[in-house]
């Protein structure tokens, strides 16, 4: 496993990191979320062995990142931010090169390599050089080389970032595979990732951790949690309606878009108002698009708790 206890990071002017302390065990993916400047990569690279702690500890599958450094970077695959590369190398040259860093043998080798190329869609890039590429490609060649030689644990800084909505179900998807024997670390700001692919996750603001829980959890604390949310056929009686949902004992607020004739039903701490809100609509003999029920929303939990 993942294990911190107590880390910090000081530097003179600033503390980046202050008492952090988490556990993470094989099949989970814990997603690191947090406003720039919160800590995030600063605690990963910091797992990764690129920079030393003031304090604390931490072990990545029972070797100490500090005492047994090459051990723990032997279990470790590591996506930095930004990807950085050496932009003269061709795609197919810099992963072979990875592959000998990490020693794999010519069988394990080939497997290896033919593996990432086809899981990251690389084929078509294999004589370019790194400085060619667009940035979702170089994403993908910074994450080929993280996985390249099948280590326990992950910890990928951004692995989405720049990639087009194609490539990211992608990405994904290669997440959800390897999380079923694998621990997985993810920074993201992108709060649908963390629903799409973590099992977990951390937020971090000013270097310390201010939550830590099941994104389905950390929802809850949503005031949209149980909210419904209606969008009229027409933006007629739309004002009607909000007065009438609005007046049922359980809401305590309703939101509007005149726009998109839509209302969305606040409940007074949580309770539930589906039927309420439902039972109303057909006696009001409002014409709906949609009616839903909202499990809550990630990133108005993230602004409430980071602000």
């Amino acid at each position: 496993m993942i294990k911190t206890e107590h880390l910090c990071k000081r530097y003179p002017s600033l503390t980046a990191v202050e008492d952090v302390s988490f556990e993470v065990r094989p099949g989970e993916v814990l997603g690191f979320l947090g406003p720039n400047g919160a800590g995030k990569t600063t605690t990963m690279r910091m797992l990764a062995g690129f920079v030393t702690p003031t304090s604390g500890h931490a072990s990545i599958c029972g070797h100490d990142i500090e005492s047994e450094a090459l051990a723990a970077r032997q279990s470790l695959g590591y996506l930095p931010e930004g990807a950085p590369s050496y932009g003269e190398m061709r795609v197919g040259g810099i992963l072979d090169f990875i592959a000998e860093v990490r020693g794999l043998d010519r069988a394990r080798k080939r497997a290896r390599l033919d593996y990432v190329i086809e899981r990251l869609q690389l084929s078509s890039v294999l004589d370019q050089t790194i400085e060619t590429l667009s940035k979702g490609f170089r994403r993908r060649v910074g994450l080929a080389q993280a996985i390249m030689h099948d280590p326990p644990v992950l910890i990928l800084d951004e692995p989405t970032d720049g990639l087009d909505p194609n490539q990211k179900h992608e990405v994904r998807a290669l997440i959800n595979e390897m999380a079923r024997e694998k621990i997985i670390v993810i920074s993201t700001h992108i709060l649908e990732e963390v629903d799409a692919v973590c099992t977990r996750a951390i937020i971090i603001a000013r270097g310390r951790i201010v939550a830590d829980d099941t994104p389905m959890q950390l929802a809850t604390r949503s005031r949209y949690h149980n909210a419904v949310t209606l969008q009229l056929e027409s933006r007629e009686k739309l004002e009607a309606a909000r007065a009438a949902v609005a007046a049922l004992p359980q809401v305590a607020a309703v939101e509007m878009s005149e726009r998109e004739a839509r209302l969305t039903a606040l409940p007074r701490a949580g309770a539930l108002i589906l039927q309420d809100v439902s039972e109303l609509t057909r006696r009001q003999g409002l014409q709906l698009k949609e009616l839903h029920l909202e499990s809550g929303r990630l990133d108005e939990v993230f602004r409430t708790i980071t602000a």
